[in-house]
């Protein structure tokens, strides 16, 4: 077998290989031999077919089988032998695959890239720090009462925080748009849920009442036709609704599977969720900055048949999370593009973590994965039976070591950047690190 490789752009290679006619003889001789014996052909006894018979009547189909048989073996032995990494499979084009002669073919595919690792030395950090405060468990647990709380018809003219059932439509120029219209809408006011304006000019009216809200879409508004133009939305409230938030007793606290009577051991457990949240949102969050900042320092070129398969696992998580598991619908209807940017950046920080983890012969820690799942299982009523099952199931605990793996890359990483820490109040500390950008950029343009 002759290889030879030649790099034609980036990390893409093509590797020319001939195998000679002979191997590709040998083995279609001993496909037909045997199928000689397993073959049943009328006029023949099974097991007596001569070879001649089955090489004239199904030689082509047996020679193409050799031949991808071929290519797959040959392919891998020549990827050891030139120490090559793929990433992805290759596109095969034969050059020669004729009968008596040296089957040549070329493989293209992409590689690993190599990787020169930078840690984090001199990079500045920001870990934030945040105490749940007896406000913010009161809030808490008003959010809880809101989440179960019933709604009561109510004569008075509607305020913040009601809910108003409506009918509109929408008219711009005098001419009605479509998606502008609804009857019997459910709105609670100050839920952000319309475009701005719309709730606000909802608020003190009455049941009964009919008027028309001028609003402007927003210049950024989803849709090309209606951005930034001003519009009459033609109203008419048809009920008033106000919160009744249900008691905290012993019934309410059930719901949320906390078995208490008293407030006092319900506070408990409440604030014990939050705690939980609280420390995996502060991690999450150093997590994000620490991978922004290892792709700024290790800028790698990441190979297009890793990101397409990323795009694909996003797509099929996509059509899961809105669709449900048994959502008939093909992933491919959702635009590559919607998920590029993720994939690029999940495929660069999975191969410079790997980097981090070969270069510092890291392993996952048993006694963390240990005190992970037993946090994981604190939240169930029979921990242990949890515990048991995660440690029984491979193919879990291995995800739950990978998680480790990668909170252990995070330490090593912080160990060598220059950390200050900062003070935030428990609703910020929570607020996912993409939303906190969101929010100081929407900011700074309110402020231009």
């Amino acid at each position: 077998m002759q290889v030879s490789v030649e790099t034609t752009s980036g990390l893409e290679r093509q590797m020319t290989i001939t195998v000679p006619a002979e191997r590709i003889d040998q083995d279609v001789n001993k496909l037909v031999a045997q199928q000689a014996r397993t073959r049943r052909l009328d006029g023949f006894r099974p097991g007596k077919v001569p070879p001649k018979v089955i090489k004239r009547m199904f030689g082509s189909s047996i020679r193409q089988d050799v031949l991808g048989q071929v290519v797959q073996e040959t392919f891998y032995t020549a990827v050891e032998q030139e120490k090559l990494q793929p990433a992805g499979g290759p596109s095969i084009e034969f050059k020669n695959d004729k009968e008596g002669e040296d089957l040549q073919y070329v493989a293209t595919f992409e590689v690993y890239p190599e990787i020169e690792l930078k840690d984090l030395a001199g990079v500045e950090l920001e870990k934030q720090t945040a105490d749940i405060t007896d406000a913010d468990l009161d809030k808490m647990i008003e959010t809880l009462q809101k989440q179960q709380a019933d709604w009561k018809e109510v004569e008075r003219a509607a305020a913040d925080g009601d809910r108003v059932k409506i009918d509109f439509e929408g008219f711009i120029d005098g001419e009605a748009f479509d998606g502008g219209k609804a009857e019997g809408h459910d709105l609670v006011l100050g839920s952000g849920s319309m475009i701005p304006g719309f709730e606000a000019g909802l608020e003190g009216k009455k049941a009964g009442e009919e008027f028309d809200l001028e609003v402007s879409f927003p210049e950024d508004y989803h849709a090309e036709n209606l951005k930034g133009k001003a519009a009459v939305f033609k109203t008419k409230v048809q009920s008033v609704s106000a919160q009744e938030l249900p008691e905290l007793n012993e019934e309410f606290f059930s719901r949320f599977g906390i078995e208490e009577k008293e407030l006092d051991g319900f506070k408990v457990e409440v604030r014990k969720n939050m705690e939980r949240e609280l420390k995996q949102a502060l991690k999450m969050k150093l997590k994000d900055q620490v991978f922004t900042q290892l792709l700024k320092v290790n800028d790698i070129t990441v190979p297009a048949a890793l990101i397409d398969s990323e795009i694909d696992n996003l797509r099929r998580q996509a059509i899961q999370q809105f669709g449900g598991p048994d959502a008939n619908i093909d992933p491919n209807m959702l635009p590559k593009e919607m998920f590029e940017d993720q994939a690029g950046r999940r495929v660069s920080v999975g191969l410079l973590v790997q980097e981090v983890v070969k270069a510092n012969e890291l392993e996952a820690d048993e006694d963390r994965v240990r005190e992970t799942v037993e946090e994981m299982a604190s939240t169930y009523q029979d921990s242990q039976q949890v515990i048991d099952w995660y440690y029984g199931n491979d193919q879990i605990l291995n995800q739950i070591k990978s998680l480790v793996l990668e909170d252990q890359v995070v330490d090593h990483l912080v160990a060598s950047a220059k950390v200050t820490e900062k003070a935030v109040p428990y609703e910020e500390a929570i607020q996912p690190a993409q939303q906190q950008n969101d929010d100081a950029a929407d900011a700074e343009e309110s402020e231009a």
